[in-house]
């Protein structure tokens, strides 16, 4: 699993019941996984088609760290599955609880939002990736 994001719940993040909004969080997920695809198929153009079951585990109170892994699961034709989770963070012990976790599957589109193939080169430098260093993202440094 390899981290794409870090997020502070904020008071504008909570509900009457001083918890996360569950659509503040899913739109966390949509955002931290779309941003993800992207750079995996290098391209902005990739489109949220599905999302699995979310099951909210655990309360996120104002002033949690929330990080989002994610991993490609599976590559199809145009498509590829990433298997999402959020875990809170504590600052004091570094230890992490699963709030959440879910599959989420994009699509590759051209400008007119019609499915491209995601070229196979794409596919094997992550796998590659993944095999030798354990994640699917690389620094330019």
């Amino acid at each position: 699993m390899e981290l794409v994001t870090t997020y502070i719940c904020k008071q504008f993040d909570i509900g009457i019941s001083n918890n996360m909004f569950g659509g503040t969080l899913i739109c966390l997920i949509d955002d931290a996984a779309g941003s993800y695809a992207s750079q995996i198929c290098d391209t902005p153009h990739v489109v949220t088609i599905k999302f699995d079951e979310l099951v909210f585990k655990k309360p996120v109170k104002v002033g949690n760290i929330l990080k989002v892994y994610a991993n490609v699961t599976k590559f199809g034709i145009t498509s590829l599955e990433l298997y999402i989770e959020v875990r809170k963070h504590n600052v004091y012990t570094g230890e992490q609880e699963i709030v959440t976790h879910t599959s989420v599957t994009f699509v590759r589109v051209d400008d007119d939002g019609k499915a491209i193939p995601i070229a196979d080169h794409i596919k094997e430098r992550y796998n590659q990736r993944m095999e030798q260093y354990g994640r699917g993202l690389l620094s330019a440094v």
